[in-house]
């Protein structure tokens, strides 16, 4: 059986999940205790670095987003991207057995949608177009309708951070997670595309010496940074089982978007593989918001 780029794509980004889904919970768990501590992270406290649950779960957050990476540079966005409902399911379980947030019959039908919608967007997803510098890549980015989508998604940001944040931070999630998940669409492309510059490298056809290689690199880290930022403020603020679902969803389906406008991954595939795909998509989304409303109704009903 001939291991394709799309297979190894596919074993990681599942290897990453549960990673990254166990992080959520031991970075919760830190956060938590910090909070008892001291200042919380919601509030603008950093009590939570001098604890070694957090550190725990970053360490594990970042083996896992490693692999996510490693991903990236063989298969395409749509199929690494959706798997990420496994992290979802991963923290569910984990936070009904370590933070006592219940898990019932409707929450275990969220899950199941996840894992069917991922089994589909796999069998259908596209193979991956490798480009052949960093160069090209630089050509797909550089193009007018993914700079619109840059504008927009920078100006959303600073509107989300110096208007609403103040404003909406402690008491709406999307504010957070919307800037986690503007970032983190700008974050895979990039990631995307140094993933490549290096796979290129080790082929030997290195891309150490282009600008635009070291530009992605720059893009990636703040987009990254910022990241970490907010979704420790989401975290800190709202329900561990709240924050993954809506997370999942809005970064899932802004990285798809970004990705088809860069990268044109579904530009020589079938139509009935993109419905396919759009409705593992739905199915998927499906899920975790099945999974989300059951969890909500949940902790509004704790004592």
């Amino acid at each position: 059986m001939e291991v394709t780029d799309n297979m190894i794509g596919l074993i990681l980004a599942m290897v990453s999940s549960l990673f990254i889904g166990t992080s959520f919970i031991l970075k919760k768990k830190g956060l938590k205790r910090a909070a008892a501590a001291g200042t919380s992270a919601g509030v603008g406290g950093y009590t939570y670095l001098l604890q070694p649950l957090w550190w725990a779960g970053m360490v594990i957050m970042i083996v896992g987003e490693v692999a996510n990476f490693v991903a990236y540079a063989y298969a395409p966005a749509v199929l690494v991207t959706p798997l990420g409902a496994l992290s979802i399911i991963i923290s569910a379980v984990l936070a009904h057995f370590m933070l006592k947030e219940q898990l019932r019959r409707m929450g275990v039908l969220g899950c199941v949608s996840c894992i069917v919608g991922s089994v589909v967007i796999v069998i259908h997803a596209p193979q991956e177009h490798s480009p052949s510098s960093v160069q090209e890549i630089w050509t797909f980015a550089t193009q007018p309708a993914f700079l619109i989508y840059v504008a927009a998604t920078l100006s959303i940001v600073l509107a989300l951070v110096f208007h609403f944040e103040p404003r909406y931070g402690q008491t709406n999630v999307l504010v957070y997670l919307g800037i986690c998940s503007l970032m983190g669409s700008l974050t895979v492309v990039s990631i995307k595309a140094i993933g490549i510059a290096i796979k290129l490298t080790l082929e030997g056809i290195s891309q150490i010496a282009y600008p635009q290689t070291w530009f992605f690199l720059t893009v990636a880290l703040i987009c990254v940074v910022t990241q970490l930022n907010y979704l420790n403020k989401a975290l800190d603020t709202f329900n561990a089982a709240i924050v993954s679902p809506i997370y999942y969803v809005m970064f899932t389906t802004l990285t798809i978007i970004a990705s088809a406008i860069m990268f044109k991954d579904w530009l020589d595939q079938k139509a009935s593989n993109i419905a396919s795909e759009i409705c593992g998509f739905i199915t998927v989304l499906s899920g975790t918001i099945i999974l989300h409303a059951t969890r909500e109704q949940e902790s509004a009903a704790a004592p």
